[in-house]
């Protein structure tokens, strides 16, 4: 792809409007070398045939999203939850992409231990690790901005996710970058550069942030430019960690998803070039 954009990857969620073929279809026509994949879509498209799909239209998967959800405190919930990762992890080596990203999950009911929870994590981690090593799948730990503590995503910046990280080999366990949930934290800069060192950088995501939030903000990421979020920093401070894979588009955005597909990612597209590149 010309123009500085053969990095760029479209999350699926960004066209969620889109089926998987169109997707593949649409990415294919703009030019676009890299996709980000969720695991609902794809298993109702079936692992095999999704990866084939995307193969033989020249992509690359850059991620698949999501594992994780492992903050259970009992024994049957935790059971599920590593049941689920285990399948996660082979779905990604059937896709062909190196990055599973996992939400650690939030508090079980009724409790307010964020330590204990993220010990759990830790746990899961441990058990989790090695097999997806053998897959050739590399655990990616997203932290969740604050506001998602509660009920999402225990581990709430990039230092607790390094944290978690750190505990097992670079190769195995590594961190997601994402602007729209670290664009607060006034560390980032150093944690950016602590990760770098440790070539824990697995995946780099971009979305802005727009005020006020949508009710529940589940759905209020930014199209790129649209919010406060410094996005071209951010890209540089990656790039300089040594990060050079895929930078993905992961924008929820009812405002996107209620247009045409390839103009929602042309969009995209005009944006990340004025937005997130050094050139015009």
């Amino acid at each position: 792809m010309t123009g500085g954009l053969a990095r760029f990857s479209l999350n699926q969620q960004t066209v969620r409007q889109w089926s998987l073929p169109e997707l593949v279809a649409g990415c294919a026509a703009a030019g676009v070398r890299h996709v980000g994949l969720w695991r609902e879509p794809v298993r109702r498209h079936g692992a095999s045939a999704a990866a084939r799909l995307v193969r033989d239209a020249g992509l690359s998967v850059s991620s698949l999203c999501r594992g994780g959800f492992l903050t259970a405190a009992d024994a049957t919930g935790r059971a599920a939850a590593l049941a689920d990762n285990r399948a996660a992890i082979e779905e990604a080596a059937e896709l062909g992409t190196r990055t599973l990203v996992l939400v650690a999950g939030g508090l079980p009911p009724g409790s307010r231990d964020l330590a204990g929870a993220r010990e759990r994590v830790a746990d899961a981690l441990a058990e989790l690790c090695p097999r997806a090593a053998g897959c050739g799948v590399r655990l990616a730990i997203e932290a969740l901005h604050p506001m998602y503590a509660s009920d999402r995503c225990v581990v709430t910046t990039l230092r607790q996710a390094l944290d978690l990280a750190e505990r097992f080999p670079a190769d195995q366990a590594g961190v997601v970058i994402d602007t729209y949930h670290l664009w607060w934290d006034d560390t980032v800069a150093g944690q950016l550069r602590r990760a770098g060192e440790g070539g824990r950088i697995a995946a780099f995501q971009l979305a802005d942030w727009v005020t006020p939030l949508p009710e529940g903000a589940l759905l209020g990421r930014g199209q790129l430019g649209d919010g406060c979020v410094d996005l071209r920093w951010f890209r540089r401070r990656v790039d300089a960690a040594g990060y050079r894979g895929p930078v993905e588009a992961e924008i929820f955005s009812p405002r996107l998803w209620a247009r045409d597909g390839a103009g929602a990612l042309a969009e995209v597209l005009d944006r990340y070039r004025r937005f997130v590149l050094d050139i015009p």
